[in-house]
């Protein structure tokens, strides 16, 4: 699912950021192929042993996909106006809340390889004691990067017009 802005009012926006799904697709896919590979190998010239022993094989290796499917989508960031939450956990879960104001630095780190299918990680430097928040492959980090900023911009400007009144 590819990160999305949602607009609440006029000056207002929300974004909720998940870790990209493009190599889960792709090793769903692979487990398809090799699955109608075999089948169409078994059909065209059948071996000594029995289909049973070597058809599942890529079914025990779409459980590990739909494994990493899950883990993928237990994590998430959620940046409202003023706040960003960081949220982790199928059954217990953890969230970490961060106010806007307390962004100090965004990076994205790409490799050749994630660059080319415009995925990347988009690492948060905070002030305060635990400092780091790293969401890992994500879709377009880039713009992830450039609206988490502007929303820091935007969270900052209010709190100074807030002050000054």
């Amino acid at each position: 699912m590819r990160a999305g802005v949602l607009l609440f009012s006029a000056d207002e926006r929300a974004m909720e950021i998940r870790q990209s799904l493009k190599g889960v697709k792709a090793a769903y896919w692979a487990c398809l192929a090799l699955e109608l590979a075999l089948a169409a190998l078994w059909y065209a010239e059948p071996p000594g042993v029995t289909f049973w022993a070597v058809g599942p094989l890529p079914a025990v290796l779409a459980v590990f996909v739909v494994i990493r499917h899950i883990q993928r989508r237990i994590t998430r960031i959620t940046i409202s106006a003023d706040r960003l939450h960081y949220e982790t956990g199928l059954v217990s879960k953890s969230t970490r809340t961060v106010e806007l104001l307390k962004v100090q630095d965004v990076r994205v780190n790409q490799t050749p390889w994630q660059r080319i299918f415009n995925v990347g990680s988009v690492s948060l430097e905070t002030a305060g004691g635990s400092s780091r928040i790293v969401m890992e492959s994500i879709d377009g980090p880039q713009e992830v990067a450039n609206h988490i900023l502007d929303m820091a911009r935007a969270a900052g400007k209010t709190q100074a017009q807030g002050g000054l009144s």
